[in-house]
């Protein structure tokens, strides 16, 4: 496990998996994950404390930024006391933050930056195909299609949960901490594009233009409205998350899981080929988004092998 360490007087001997020091301190590694959870989440405080007299529910926020940050120190702490523990720490407290985190922006965003940026994205997408992309795809638009786009669509929300979930069952531990960091780093990145580039997308920016409605058979609509109303309005259309999140899990299980990334490949290619037709983006936020992810795997990979090192000395010096 790479990381940074924590020392901790050594108080309570066996509490945790740790390494002790020559001055009789408990040395907590805290994986890159942690770490950039730790200061993703720092940034929002930071950022709902210096923008407190526009945000309304600042105090909420800032409650909610403090209990994550005290959580993850706790969980740190304990993952190894038990399985349940263990499996919080690996699986249940990242989607947490990665949920509670996205939900909290339609609280930031709008009164940190309130410039939102689709007439911009509405103007390169059109000096790109000559026309929308979201009224143009209405020529092959049909209820079988919709169905099946939106269904890729929502896919994005359980792929890198069942890659992680796969890589814990093989004890591929390695491999799984390295990504949850890359996919933890692309969620933030992408977090942080939407409060530097605020952008409500097509479905709000163009509905003026649309002539016919997303209508599927049965599930298109139902997942419509239960998107809706899961994630609010965000204005998190640049970049796209979607395409960044899912390549960057594709690219994890090619390298991890080739098995997985056959299964994985079709329908990644249908989800970022549904952001757009689904009206959810334009297509430049999916270029973005593909941007995003080599960013994620590039500059993480950077910061990883540099914690990776970092622990060898560290080692070296216990």
């Amino acid at each position: 496990m790479s990381g940074i360490f924590l020392p901790i007087p050594n108080k309570s001997e066996g509490c945790w998996t740790s390494q002790h020091d020559k001055d009789g301190y408990l040395q907590v590694k805290i994986r890159p994950a942690d770490a950039v959870t730790v200061v993703f989440v720092s940034i929002l405080l930071l950022l709902t404390i210096a923008f407190n007299s526009a945000i309304p529910k600042r105090l909420l926020l800032i409650s909610i930024y403090t209990a994550l940050l005290i959580s993850q120190f706790i969980i740190i702490r304990f993952r190894d006391r038990n399985r349940f523990l263990r499996i919080t720490y690996d699986l249940v407290f990242p989607i947490i933050c990665v949920i509670i985190l996205f939900d909290s922006l339609e609280w930031v965003v709008r009164y940190v930056n309130p410039n939102d940026i689709d007439p911009l994205l509405v103007r390169l997408d059109y000096m790109i195909f000559g026309n929308h992309p979201t009224v143009m795809l209405e020529a092959i638009m049909n209820p079988l299609l919709t169905d099946i786009l939106q269904t890729a669509y929502s896919t994005y929300y359980f792929l890198p949960v069942v890659l992680g979930i796969t890589l814990l069952r093989n004890n591929q531990r390695k491999e799984f901490d390295r990504s949850l960091f890359l996919i933890l780093f692309c969620f933030y990145l992408s977090y942080l594009g939407y409060i530097i580039w605020p952008a409500l997308g097509p479905r709000f920016a163009l509905a003026h233009l649309q002539t016919q409605r997303l209508e599927g058979f049965l599930i298109a609509e139902p997942m419509q409205n239960l998107l809706n109303r899961l994630e609010g309005i965000k204005r998190d259309a640049f970049p796209s998350g979607h395409t960044g999140v899912a390549l960057t899990v594709l690219y994890l299980a090619y390298n991890y899981k080739r098995t997985l990334f056959w299964i994985y490949l079709p329908v990644v290619i249908l989800l970022l080929f549904s952001t757009v037709y689904c009206r959810y983006h334009y297509v430049v936020d999916v270029i973005a988004g593909v941007a995003l992810a080599a960013a994620a795997i590039f500059f993480g990979d950077i910061y990883y092998k540099w914690q990776e090192k970092r622990e060898g000395v560290d080692n070296e010096r216990l």
